[in-house]
């Protein structure tokens, strides 16, 4: 309901856009026909016709993105709340059911494995909103050391393995030369993560993901993540790395998360003086992320 109010609310601001921009227009024609001969008062009337439509078209254009905006960040909030509430409400009824009851050994391990498992759940949703702050801080550089992406590829899959309980053949690294990047280990890691976890999360019920890396012309390294999920339009794969945002679609719905992953990972590129950028022949087709740093000289 919210959603078509604000669709709505959109179409409404167009529409009186282009309805007074026509009724300017028609003003104006009419009033040309009948002082064409009065060519100080035509040019100033020119500029001031130029500086309304621009008023109205800006004023739109505002409209729209603040809009857009809000609809943003409602989803934002809604998706943080949730991706709080319910490990919270999940450790909360397994510590009321060991506060009942007595449970055997064997049980209560389990539930000690599941309430840890939410624990880290949460862990993870506050240090991505806390990364996000973090990273969009631009008084705040990163701390450049030599790092062996190779290794911190192998233990990111390795960590995605286990979070997301699929096979080792499910994602498969192939690494190529070994190779040094000069950056900071705590972004790097989690912009390689933030990609695993998205190609994972957005493969469906068959997850099969492939990972690459490959020298390219002897200055950077570029890390090749590629998926056979649900795809991504053409017109939305810039759109992607924005903050909130996340590519409609009915499995896109069911998928938890922030919205924050893939803008995380581009603001740790943009600060390593690197770049990310995606393809995907559309919906359905899969969809393949190129993250790309520089190789320490």
């Amino acid at each position: 309901m919210v959603v078509a109010g604000r669709q709505k609310s959109i179409a409404f601001f167009i529409a009186l856009g282009v309805g007074l921009i026509s009724v300017i227009l028609l003003l104006y024609i009419g009033w040309v026909l009948l002082n064409w001969r009065t060519g100080i008062l035509l040019f100033f009337g020119v500029l001031l016709l130029l500086m309304i439509i621009s008023g109205v078209v800006l004023n739109t254009i505002f409209l729209v993105r603040e809009i857009r905006r809000n609809e943003q960040h409602d989803a934002f909030i809604n998706a943080v709340t949730h991706e709080l509430k319910t490990p919270v409400a999940s450790i909360r009824l397994y510590l009321e059911t060991l506060q009942a009851r007595s449970v055997d050994d064997e049980k209560r391990k389990e539930f000690y494995q599941i309430m840890l498992e939410d624990s880290n759940r949460l862990m993870g949703t506050i240090e991505q909103v806390l990364r996000t702050g973090r990273i969009g801080s631009a008084a705040r550089k990163p701390n450049l050391f030599p790092i062996d992406f190779g290794a911190i590829i192998d233990e990111c899959v390795a960590r995605a393995r286990i979070l997301h309980r699929v096979p080792a053949e499910a994602v498969d690294y192939q690494p190529g030369a070994p190779v040094t990047i000069l950056g900071d280990v705590d972004e790097v890691r989690a912009a390689v993560s933030n990609l695993i976890d998205n190609a994972i999360k957005y493969s469906g019920s068959t997850v099969k993901v492939s990972l690459e890396t490959a020298n390219v012309e002897g200055k950077y390294v570029c890390l090749r993540v590629k998926d056979q999920g649900m795809g991504i339009p053409k017109p939305e794969l810039k759109r992607v790395f924005k903050r909130f945002y996340r590519v409609p679609g009915p499995l896109a719905n069911k998928v938890k998360g922030t919205g924050l992953g893939l803008f995380i990972v581009r603001a740790v590129a943009k600060r390593h003086r690197g770049r990310i950028w995606a393809e995907s022949e559309g919906p359905g087709q899969g969809s393949t992320f190129f993250l790309q740093f520089p190789i320490a000289r």
